[in-house]
């Protein structure tokens, strides 16, 4: 027997043990007359096996209602057990949903709008290519190595909706097999992009990496993922997804150096994902792939953070003057309200 919040799903074998109780009959003299084992009449009676036609003609024999008695019990406890299923499993997926950011999700276009709980159930299902939400612990995209500044259960709920929504980008982004000695040979060439306008290395960066055999996406962030970037294996390709709503030159720039870090490294595709010492060399690499510590000890050594001196550094570099304004922040040789009018803001659709 199986409940739902509306609906009991009683086996045939409910009504069989009944008619057994009143005759006085016990399973193994019924398994006898039946012709069958005991063992399957069991599972017959516990409604873990279908009464098939050949049963129900078997049961007309020996209890005496009608063939189509039994077959009719049968299909209506399937239909019933079907319903009681879907309700309990969509009762289930109710409070799943409540954990993903629909409200942003359906902002940018990933799912319908809409405020019934079911239908988010429905729509969320389909956002995931799933049959229930309850598939999504352990998350379906295994291995994802990523850079975001927080770590807890919501944010997880909103990087396992970000993630998707990439994967499902990238399918449209055709690519050669994966090669990491050459996105390793190009990293040079990607650099001094930071230079330029996101109209023109937007479409250059997404070829180069796509002969690397990596699907570059760009996504919306999502509130509450605290999310910059992500990388994962998707089936003979790389798919690495960015932030980009607001998002500051130096922190996109970082981003794309930390999540070509953990590709270099090998850091995607492990079951757990990364680790703290995985996320401190990806920085590391995207700090010193932008800005070598040997110029950057140099500059600092001058002691003069004058913007005229910063943008002279950032030329002789080669690097956007706004990369080398959040370097000196975050290591506070500079005060966060210094300079900002140097940091390019790219607006890239996503």
């Amino acid at each position: 027997m199986v409940r739902s919040r509306t609906i009991i799903a009683s086996p045939p074998g409910a009504t069989i043990k009944e008619q057994l109780v009143d005759r006085g009959m016990s399973q193994k003299e019924f398994a006898r007359r039946m012709d069958m084992s005991e063992k399957h009449i069991s599972r017959l009676i516990n409604g873990e096996v279908q009464l098939t036609p050949d049963m129900a003609m078997r049961l007309e024999m020996v209890l005496g209602a009608p063939a189509q008695f039994w077959s009719r019990l049968e299909s209506v406890y399937r239909e019933k057990l079907a319903k009681a299923n879907a309700e309990n499993e969509m009762d289930a997926d109710i409070e799943i949903a409540k954990k993903f950011p629909y409200k942003e999700m359906s902002k940018n276009g990933w799912v319908p709008e809409t405020s019934k709980a079911k239908e988010k159930v429905v729509h969320l299902r389909k956002h995931f290519e799933v049959v229930q939400l309850g598939l999504l612990q352990g998350t379906l995209i295994p291995g994802i190595a990523c850079r975001r500044l927080a770590d807890h259960k919501k944010a997880d709920y909103a990087l396992y909706a970000w993630a998707q929504k990439a994967k499902l980008e990238a399918r449209h982004i055709d690519t050669k097999p994966i090669n990491i000695n050459k996105l390793s040979n190009i990293i040079p060439h990607i650099r001094k992009m930071t230079r330029e306008n996101p109209g023109i290395f937007c479409g250059e960066l997404v070829s180069m990496l796509a002969d690397c055999g990596i699907a570059i996406v760009f996504l919306p962030h999502i509130g509450g993922s605290f999310l910059h970037g992500a990388t994962f294996y998707d089936g003979g390709k790389i798919v690495m997804g960015l932030t980009v709503r607001g998002k500051d030159a130096d922190r996109f720039w970082f981003s794309l150096f930390h999540e070509f870090a953990h590709i270099i490294y090998g850091h995607i595709g492990q079951p757990n994902g990364t680790s703290d010492a995985d996320e401190s060399a990806a920085d590391e690499f995207a700090k010193e792939t932008l800005i070598p510590s040997k110029e950057f000890n140099s500059f600092i050594a001058k002691k003069d953070f004058s913007k005229s001196s910063l943008v002279q550094f950032a030329n002789v570099v080669g690097i956007d003057a706004g990369i080398v304004v959040g370097r000196l922040q975050k290591e506070g040789y500079i005060e966060y309200s210094w300079y900002n009018d140097l940091k390019t803001k790219y607006k890239i659709t996503a």
